[in-house]
């Protein structure tokens, strides 16, 4: 595959400066990566995409990298995620995109062709639960020891100074040991997210993606979202150790046209631990 130019411009989201990655030309394609990523969670699929005729558009989310990072915790509220790629589906001059989300990314995304199916061509999801579904999993002992994590993470300061002790050795672990395909990140890719959530406030920031959204009320307010119109495409690395393959069970309740493609031998980080297959099966979906 011959090399892709990558652009990197400046985007207004909602109230703030999104950093975003460009390719290719055509209809357009919004890469939305989770925790503790930025950007490069999608290298292996920017230069697929462009080859195959889209336009791609990659952001930090806000708080990552080189976006804009708030200080106050409601800030990272669903609202404000959704409102900016409700902004970068607009920057790109076509009318709708398609909208691919992997971890909070997929959250965001699933969020978002609730609140804006006028904006969303198709739907893709990678490892990532629709909340109505998951906030019925947690309450059940197989999802709910997966889920301690998250627990944690709602803890104030306590979850900074565990991530980021020894220089991050828990996140770098996590990038070398967690997923099935060892050698998923290589240690260039791990140095560049470390350097990312190193900058001041941007570990707080990606913790807050949880902080604000995990609550009840929000839980309550999910319970209460309407099924999803967008043909939608659900990729899904069965061996999550976060999040169980049940979490698929009923999803057709919430998105109607739904295809699932399993990977049996494939993790959380599933677009970096089998990239070929995520890109043929992506490809095909948003082309057909």
């Amino acid at each position: 595959m011959e090399e892709i130019e990558l652009r990197h411009e400046r985007v207004t989201g909602d109230g703030i400066d999104l950093h975003v990655v460009m390719a290719g030309e055509g209809p357009p394609v919004i890469l939305l990566h989770g925790f503790p990523e930025n950007w490069r969670s999608w290298q292996r699929q920017i230069p697929a995409l462009a080859a195959a005729g889209f336009s791609v558009w990659v952001p930090d989310m806000r708080g990552y990298n080189l976006s804009g990072r708030p200080s106050e915790q409601n800030a990272y509220q669903l609202d404000h995620l959704v409102a900016d790629v409700a902004a970068l589906v607009r920057a790109t001059g076509y009318p709708r995109a398609h909208i691919v989300g992997h971890d909070w990314g997929g959250i965001i995304a699933w969020t978002f062709a609730d609140k804006h199916p006028e904006l969303v061509d198709r739907l893709v999801i990678l490892n990532a639960p629709h909340l109505k579904i998951y906030a019925q999993e947690v309450r059940h002992p197989r999802q709910m020891f997966k889920s301690w994590y998250m627990l944690f993470f709602l803890l104030p300061r306590l979850p900074e100074l565990a991530l980021s002790a020894n220089d991050f050795k828990a996140v770098r672990d996590m990038f070398k040991l967690r997923p099935t395909q060892k050698g998923a990140f290589s240690d260039k890719d791990i140095e560049a997210y470390i350097e990312a959530l190193s900058q001041p406030g941007a570990l707080t920031a990606a913790l807050n993606y949880y902080r604000a959204n995990l609550t009840i009320a929000n839980m309550r307010k999910i319970a209460f979202s309407t099924p999803i119109n967008a043909e939608t495409l659900v990729i899904w690395g069965e061996l999550d150790p976060a999040l169980g393959i049940q979490l698929l069970e009923g999803l057709e309740r919430v998105a109607p046209r739904l295809r699932v493609h399993r990977i049996r031998d494939s993790s959380h980080w599933i677009q970096n631990e089998s990239p070929d297959e995520v890109n043929r099966i992506m490809i095909d979906f948003l082309s057909n």
